[in-house]
């Protein structure tokens, strides 16, 4: 075979060399030691919770190191591609922190960063990869194939186009050019050399050593319309856009003895590979792979939910970095770049996804931060997702923001949200739209209430700090038989109508409507004097 003749007769309009794109795309400049990391998928409209573990690895390895994290659009499969998803994408990772340093919205030297746009490069390659008697034109239809598919299974063998299945590997040149002049449609297949016999040794950086199965299959390189399946796209980029390291699922092992026969076939260095283990969720007591259709699944679950982007990021850490959790106690306060993130210390096994878990997480981080910094984040979330509730927490913002501060700082600080869509629940009835007598103190009476609350309210003031305040309640509930001390109650319970507690819940359910509140000492002088001796007024008339 001619396959310098071959590769004309396929590629007439080829005109360019590898050579021209090594030298279009030279070596990166970085510092010795950086990194160069990828974020490829396809733009299909659903970007799965799963999608932050290579990203947040990628990211990580690539600017810890000083190097380059960049998105690729991988859409040679139009068939899939959902308008405008790329876009949204983009806005999603955005929205959790995740800024990309090359992209299709900040492009680099390095693009295009759509695969549909980079067709001629591929086809450079392809047409190389023939004429070194790599690759070849195969011309069976989906009717051969189909029939190839059912002759395997009744024979129960490994499925696929190699060995005596395969039918147009050895054309000829004059029965390749009949062919093509009679219009047949064809796609590029490659010329596998390999055995299932033989055993190839690998190291992943997450995986450690491995042995898999050297390919021996002829796959599709480019298909029938000229544009290139994702193996052969995907291995002509990561050499051009110069990765060094490769952050993808474990789904894709039984891809990479292709992968590694297809980057030698070609020239290229083979770059490091990271395979993650598969996000799992807990079914009774089994577990299986987080799918599509499974609460949490989607990224935009979590920003209608109203999670703010660090939470999210800082669990996933705890589940990449088995010294994470380790580290953020002892740096409560740092931010999450400084975490210095270790290969060595990600699981070779799956992580288990657990919203319960990651809204501890959230709770924590809220915690952390200032009243300012939650009141900018919430009223962003509550305007997209709750406008009615964004008019009243941005009517008076400084007011809005004294009722964030309660329990904020020290060493134990109050951990009342773990979305924003909890704020409105939890801090709705400093605001009279929201405010409602809701829950009323069990097993006791009108008689035992109401002259608690007249006495209290008589002595209010909303210039005492909290000791003098509580000394006035535990006053008013003494004169009315209550226990002003916890232990002497409950030692003797029979001896009082109540507790100081018991007073505490009466003062709470009617200021707030609720028996379970934020410091009421400070509550009170949020909503001030004649607010609050309204409410105490109006919840009387309840009972």
């Amino acid at each position: 075979m001619d396959y310098n003749a071959l590769a004309e007769l396929l590629f007439p309009d080829v005109t360019k060399t590898p050579d021209y794109y090594e030298n279009l795309y030279p070596q990166r400049e970085l510092p010795e030691g950086a990194k160069v990391t990828r974020f490829a998928p396809s733009p299909t409209g659903f970007v799965h919770f799963g999608g932050l573990f290579p990203v947040l690895v990628g990211e990580r390895l690539a600017h810890q190191s000083g190097g380059v994290f960049y998105l690729r659009i991988e859409d040679t499969d139009s068939k899939r591609e959902v308008e405008g998803a790329e876009y949204d994408l983009i806005k999603v990772f955005e929205n959790f922190g995740v800024n990309f340093d090359e992209s299709i919205v900040k492009e680099g030297k390095y693009g295009p960063y759509r695969q549909s746009e980079r067709r001629e490069i591929y086809r450079t390659y392809a047409k190389e990869l023939v004429k070194n008697g790599k690759a070849y034109p195969c011309f069976c239809t989906e009717e051969d194939m189909q029939a190839l598919r059912e002759r395997q299974e009744a024979e129960k063998v490994t499925p696929g186009y190699y060995g005596e299945y395969v039918r147009c590997r050895e054309l000829s040149l004059d029965e390749i050019k009949e062919k093509i002049n009679a219009g047949m449609p064809y796609v590029l297949r490659f010329r596998s050399e390999g055995s299932p016999d033989n055993k190839i040794k690998f190291t992943d950086l997450v995986k450690g050593a491995i042995e898999v199965t050297e390919n021996h299959i002829d796959h599709v390189l480019l298909k029938s319309d000229g544009m290139p399946t994702y193996h052969m796209a995907h291995a002509v980029d990561d050499h051009l856009m110069r990765t060094t390291h490769v952050v993808r699922g474990e789904e894709w092992l039984s891809s990479l003895p292709y992968h590694i026969q297809l980057f030698a076939a070609l020239g290229f260095k083979l770059p490091k590979y990271l395979h993650i283990s598969q996000l799992m969720r807990k079914e009774g007591e089994a577990k299986k792979k987080l799918s599509k259709r499974d609460k949490g699944a989607g990224m935009s679950y979590y920003i209608s939910e109203g999670y703010p982007a660090e939470s999210v990021l800082e669990y996933v850490m705890t589940l990449l970095n088995s010294n994470f959790e380790d580290w953020r106690r002892a740096n409560p306060d740092a931010n999450l770049n400084d975490f210095p993130f270790s290969i060595k210390k990600m699981s070779a096994s799956g992580s288990l996804f657990d919203l319960v878990k990651l809204g501890d997480v959230s709770k924590n981080v809220i915690s952390r931060m200032t009243a300012d910094n939650v009141y900018e984040k919430l009223s962003a979330w509550a305007k997209e997702f709750d406008e009615e509730f964004y008019g009243v927490i941005s009517k008076d913002p400084d007011y809005t923001k004294r009722i964030l501060q309660i329990g904020r700082g020290g060493n134990k600080p109050r951990k009342d949200l773990e979305t924003w869509k909890d704020a409105k629940g939890y801090m709705g009835f400093f605001f009279p739209e929201y405010f409602r007598f809701d829950e009323k103190p069990e097993g006791f009476s009108k008689e035992d209430i109401v002259p608690i609350l007249e006495e209290f309210s008589e002595q209010y003031d909303t210039n005492d700090e909290q000791n003098v305040w509580f000394d006035k309640v535990k006053a008013v509930g003494e004169k009315h038989g209550f226990c002003s001390n916890i232990k002497e109650y409950k030692a003797n319970p029979d001896a009082y109508k109540g507790s100081v507690a018991d007073v505490s819940a009466f003062i709470r359910a009617a200021v707030t409507g609720k028996l379970n509140s934020p410091d009421l000492c400070i509550v009170m002088k949020i909503l001030g004097r004649d607010e609050s001796l309204n409410r105490i007024k109006k919840f009387k008339e309840t009972l």
